[in-house]
């Protein structure tokens, strides 16, 4: 049996990898917990809120064409030809996610989207017209950065790729509440709050990648195709999308149980700090690309993403303390004292979102390892699916809104790593000419 290098890495190795990955990922959904202050200090209060996070879940949606770039960049990307090849596909999604979002942007169709399918009240429906819009630079730039990161990992640089993210983290900490003192607030400011960081963030992230760029060897045989890349991605691509499509489902559900106009803001809050941590587990997919061989059935890198996992589902429970929950839910985002209990029961139902999101991740990790993207996909599907069974069954027993989307989220990342583990073995590898994967300590294949 092939020895691989996870085998030989300790918790710490490990950790010291993952810890700014997870933190890369996670400043992406953190960021939205400080600008919601800029969103909940408008007119209509924590509705602005919800309806900032049903627009940020269509834009994370179209997004999704980019879901797989970063594993077909590790695997891809070594090779200077291979890695502007790489490059140029990662513009061509970009552009067809803008345009999209762009077209959902007018009228007719943002009524049938947000009114029509997800049925939310004209309350909550506005703000989310108006934020979608104006995301529009912002799901640029999330593309954008992609290439940047991948040449920093692929250099085994994980730490300075997280110096932009940090860097951005901490200039949204000072935008938001400077823009509630000056009164720029609101839905529409919430979406500037977070563009002008994450221009910093791509600017960043260019000077720190150039030198790992400029050092990319030549390649020794032809470099894959850009069909091959897109072959090799969109299959990890949609299993992003179904991702991002079940948390539009979730929405729809809650929108049609009790008191919505209450439940979904109260489940919003909550999920609003469960995303970054959930998020941040998400990189355990790459701890596999780099320390694990293909042929390994080292079950390390399984126990680290459930440790992982597990310490950081725990993280946002610490802002439901007394005291600190009225700082924050009550004082920051102007959430009605009342309504207090919602968000904390929310938060306490999370807890186990972030453990199955890293159990996941490291299955589809081997599978991106193993060249068999078709896996994710049957393992999403089986997510989906779940998800929206859960759901509805919880709607029907008449659970209430902030809990549905917890049971939901949890029940259908146990299934789709149930399906992976299932199928790992079964479906067969797509063949491509994928190079040598490279670890922090040598070849391991």
């Amino acid at each position: 049996m092939t020895t691989s290098v996870a085998d030989r890495a300790g918790f710490a190795t490990l950790a010291r990898f993952f810890a700014p990955l997870a933190l890369q990922s996670a400043s992406q959904g953190l960021t939205y917990p400080l600008v919601a202050m800029v969103a909940s200090r408008g007119q209509g209060g924590p509705l602005n809120l919800a309806g900032l996070a049903q627009s940020n879940m269509v834009m994370f949606l179209l997004g999704t064409l980019g879901f797989g770039l970063i594993a077909t960049g590790m695997v891809f990307g070594k090779r200077r030809e291979a890695f502007v090849r790489f490059r140029s596909v990662v513009h061509r999604l970009a552009l067809v996610a803008v345009a999209v979002q762009a077209l959902l942007c007018l009228p007719p169709a943002a009524r049938l989207l947000f009114e029509g399918l997800i049925g939310l009240p004209p309350t909550i429906a506005h703000p989310a017209h108006i934020t979608l819009l104006a995301s529009l630079p912002l799901q640029w730039l999330f593309f954008a950065r992609i290439p940047y990161q991948v040449s920093m990992y692929n250099g085994m640089a994980a730490g300075r790729a997280s110096m932009a993210t940090i860097m951005r983290i901490l200039i949204t900490a000072l935008m938001a509440p400077l823009f509630v003192f000056l009164g720029a607030v609101g839905p529409l400011w919430a979406i500037v709050c977070l563009t002008l960081p994450v221009a910093l963030e791509v600017g960043a992230s260019a000077v720190l990648a150039r030198p790992f760029i400029g050092r990319l060897p030549e390649g020794e045989g032809p470099p894959p195709t850009r069909r091959e890349l897109l072959w090799f991605t969109l299959p990890l691509s949609v299993s992003g999308y179904l991702l991002a499509l079940s948390a539009m489902v979730l929405g729809a559900f809650i929108a049609r149980a009790a008191d919505p106009e209450r439940m979904l803001p109260a489940y919003y809050l909550a999920l609003g700090l469960a995303t970054p941590v959930a998020f941040g587990t998400t990189r355990i997919q790459e701890v596999v690309l780099a320390f694990q061989s293909p042929a390994s059935r080292d079950r390390g890198i399984l126990w680290f993403a459930m440790a992982a996992g597990g310490m950081l589902g725990c993280l946002p429970l610490l802002f439901i303390v007394p005291g600190i929950a009225e700082l924050y839910y009550v004082g920051l985002q102007n959430l009605a004292l009342a309504d207090l209990p919602l968000v904390q029961t929310a938060a306490w139902s999370l807890v186990l979102f972030p453990l199955t999101v890293a159990m996941r991740a490291q299955g589809e990790g081997l599978a991106a390892l193993r060249r068999k993207p078709l896996t994710v996909i049957a393992g999403q599907a089986a997510y989906l699916a779940t998800v929206v069974l859960t759901a509805a069954m919880a709607l029907r027993a008449g659970l209430a809104g902030n809990l549905i989307g917890a049971v939901a989220l949890a029940a259908g990342n146990l299934a789709s790593t149930a399906t992976l583990r299932l199928l790992l073995d079964r479906i067969g590898r797509h063949d491509l000419p994928v190079p040598a994967t490279t670890t922090l300590h040598g070849q391991i294949r």
